[in-house]
């Protein structure tokens, strides 16, 4: 066992006094006298007992944002500006604590049997398809994303890629560079008073939603669930009818397996002649072989795709007919825009997904609060202060069956037990639980007897 040691600064700052109504009432103090009501009392930076020196691993170029709050934290930061080949990556993972990641990296079952000290991943984008989220589970491995920060950089995306579709844009700017000046209007359009149609009503397409609507166009969206239209959207009872009455369809729904190959051949079929077909959410969601098709025989008058069903995992000149056999085909089919999956990639997004997932990471590991993970069981506790210093923060990942807590409160019963939480999440249960007058010298003993429990998945302690 190392000898335990700071992690975090330790920091006695109070919050000074400010004229802003909604700082006084969340910090407690005044902005009439400068003098605090409620004094805030500075937390206690916990540190773990079993755990030496916090090791990090960036892939991807993750955001210097990201960088920045975690090496602030103290943490050891290995960074890398792309993916690693599978041989090395199960080399870097064996001993770092938190991997973060992108979509290229693929954190399978057989790559995370390597990572013996793992405790979190963070995944710097939305998607978390690229991680074994119920295998990591199963180890104990809490997992973050960001399914908010990028959803205005999308959005605004795919706005563009409407009107340079309704006028011919990427057509026209080809044209000139090489050299042809060809003036029309012929099947140009306006995009005021026509339909969007929004498959996926989440985060980005309520943005969609909202700045279609602003531009003068009608707005249809379909969901798999009821949800409450902003402005004047609709929704509609299925996909079929949004297909039909559409003169753009626009795709934002997660990888399922409902959801692989939903625009296929009798969906693009259905679709209005002359319509378009915008695809930003996966690769794996168009049938890219049908809409060639579709495209060719000139039913739809044009596509945007910014996700592929095979994408290359490195930057270069490597989208083409060893990549996949369809490439060939989409790349010389005219009024189609194809970006390599850009929809997140603006420099305000990628820093608020490094503050947001950076964020999400510093809380757990020092604190144990899985707030905003996907794999687990979303459970918080009050921060410690200073002032109690004898206090131990337990923190039991275990199998989610009859009797478990009974057993761990049967452990944890000589001392004072001052808060508790647990939840569960399908096998998986976490508790959380605060001590209090526990010596540095009982730690270990508690720590031993969660670990022999045969429900244990994974046991830390933070004093």
């Amino acid at each position: 066992m190392t000898i335990p040691r700071d992690i975090i600064p330790v920091s006695n700052t109070v919050i000074s006094s400010t004229p802003s109504p909604n700082a006084f009432f969340n910090a407690g103090t005044s902005p009439s006298y400068g003098a605090s009501y409620f004094p805030i009392a500075p937390k206690k930076q916990l540190k773990p007992f079993n755990t030496g020196d916090i090791k990090i691993l960036l892939l991807e170029n993750i955001n210097p944002t990201a960088r920045e709050l975690l090496r602030k934290e103290g943490y050891q930061v290995e960074f890398h500006t792309s993916s690693l080949r599978e041989s090395e990556l199960v080399e870097k993972i064996r001993d770092v604590h938190v991997i973060g990641i992108r979509s290229k990296t693929k954190l399978t079952a057989s790559v995370l049997d390597h990572a013996k000290s793992l405790l979190a991943i963070g995944c710097f984008c939305i998607g978390t398809n690229q991680v074994d989220l119920k295998y990591a589970a199963k180890r104990g491995v809490t997992v973050f994303n960001s399914p908010f920060s990028n959803s205005r950089s999308v959005a605004e995306l795919v706005i563009a890629e409407v009107i340079m579709l309704s006028r011919r844009i990427g057509d026209k700017s080809m044209e000139m560079h090489f050299g042809t000046w060809q003036k029309v209007s012929t099947r140009c359009w306006e995009i005021r008073g026509k339909v969007l149609g929004i498959v996926g009503y989440g985060h980005i397409g309520s943005q969609l939603s909202v700045l279609a609507e602003s531009m003068g166009m009608n707005v249809l969206f379909y969901d798999v669930i009821p949800l409450m239209a902003i402005g004047k959207a609709r929704q509609v009872k299925n996909l079929s009818e949004l297909l039909a009455s559409s003169d753009f369809v626009t795709l934002h729904v997660p990888e399922t397996l409902e959801t692989r190959d939903l625009i296929g051949p009798v969906e693009l079929k259905a679709m209005k002649k002359g319509s378009y077909l915008i695809n930003s959410s996966r690769g794996s969601v168009v049938d890219i072989q049908a809409l060639c098709e579709a495209m060719r025989s000139g039913h739809l008058a044009g596509a945007a795709l910014d996700v592929f069903p095979r994408e290359p995992s490195a930057n270069g000149p490597c989208f083409n007919e060893d990549l996949a056999r369809w490439v060939t085909e989409v790349r010389d089919l005219p009024n189609v825009i194809l970006t390599p999956h850009i929809g997140g990639s603006t420099e305000e997004a990628q820093e608020a997904i490094g503050s947001e997932v950076g964020g999400a990471l510093v809380r757990y590991i020092n604190s144990g609060c899985t707030i905003g993970a996907v794999n687990m069981p979303e459970v918080t506790l009050r921060s410690l202060t200073v002032a109690e210093e004898s206090h131990l923060r337990v923190i039991f990942i275990h199998q989610n069956r009859p009797g478990v807590l009974r057993q761990v409160n049967d452990i944890l019963g000589d001392h004072n037990v001052d808060k508790q939480m647990s939840d569960s999440r399908g096998d998986i249960a976490y508790m959380m639980a605060d001590i209090s007058k526990v010596d540095y010298a009982e730690v270990q003993a508690l720590y031993s007897k969660l670990e022999i429990l045969s429900s244990k998945i994974m046991t830390r302690m933070l004093y």
